[in-house]
């Protein structure tokens, strides 16, 4: 199905997706619809609240359910917990995974109302589900980061001076705007491969970002959500020269 279009206002892009969605359910009942509240690999992608309580108000009422993908940014890379919280919808099927063991070790779940729990013990099965030091850590995370909201209120900060920062260097070097929430943005590039040659230029530098989107075209720039003010400046610092020695030609 088409994405959220920023281009589109909110009543537009509600009228867009439930004439999307009403064409797939007229060939067939629609069981779920999986989304994912900021697009990763697509280009870094945030879905408006409006969007999602239009996609979550469609699902009602034609008793579908709403499976809500958060394996990149739930856990708090948006800045509350789940990336869909500020939307105000309650999914009905959760995926979680990357950092949700607290410590960069795999695992994952896999997050259901009581009803729809039909699953035996074996059958839910993947390519990581977690072992013991894994389950360790996340308990310990959610014990410690999550007992308050101070790592919330940190990412919301980090992320609005990740934001200004990367809006600074779009309108210096001629770039489209930057888009993104929390800690987790994306920088497009017009001309083809230009990301690809400042994810090098960074990496020679000691910075590590990667790109996203169709063509390659954004570069991605998840930073730690525990990262400090010192390693945040200079890793912008970074960024800022790789994009003067590429796309600052």
């Amino acid at each position: 199905m088409p994405y959220d279009d920023p281009a589109d206002d909110d009543e537009q892009a509600a009228a867009r997706l439930a004439l999307s969605l009403d064409g797939a359910a007229a060939r067939a009942p629609v069981a779920a619809v999986v989304v994912k509240t900021v697009q990763g690999e697509g280009g870094v992608n945030p879905a408006r609240p409006a969007w999602l309580r239009a996609l979550a108000a469609w699902t009602r009422g034609h008793g579908a359910l709403l499976i809500v993908d958060d394996l990149q940014t739930g856990c708090g890379r948006t800045g509350p917990f789940f990336s869909f919280e500020p939307a105000g919808i309650v999914p009905d099927i959760i995926c979680l995974s990357k950092s949700i063991s607290g410590y960069g070790t795999p695992m994952a779940l896999t997050l259901m109302r009581p009803e729809y729990d039909v699953w035996r013990p074996g059958e839910h099965n993947g390519t990581f589900r977690g072992y013991n030091p894994a389950f360790v850590t996340a308990a310990r995370a959610l014990e410690v980061l999550w007992s308050d909201g101070t790592l919330q209120a940190r990412t919301t900060a980090s992320g609005e001076k990740v934001g200004r920062a990367l809006t600074g260097l779009a309108q210096r070097y001629g770039l489209p705007a930057p888009r993104g929430r929390g800690l987790a943005w994306g920088l497009p590039f017009d001309r083809p491969g230009t990301a690809r040659e400042v994810c090098r230029a960074a990496y020679r530098a000691g910075l590590l970002v990667e790109t996203a989107g169709p063509q390659d075209e954004v570069l991605k720039i998840l930073p730690p959500l525990t990262i400090g003010y010192e390693q945040s400046e200079k890793g912008l610092g970074i960024l800022d020269e790789a994009i003067a020695s590429t796309a600052g030609r």
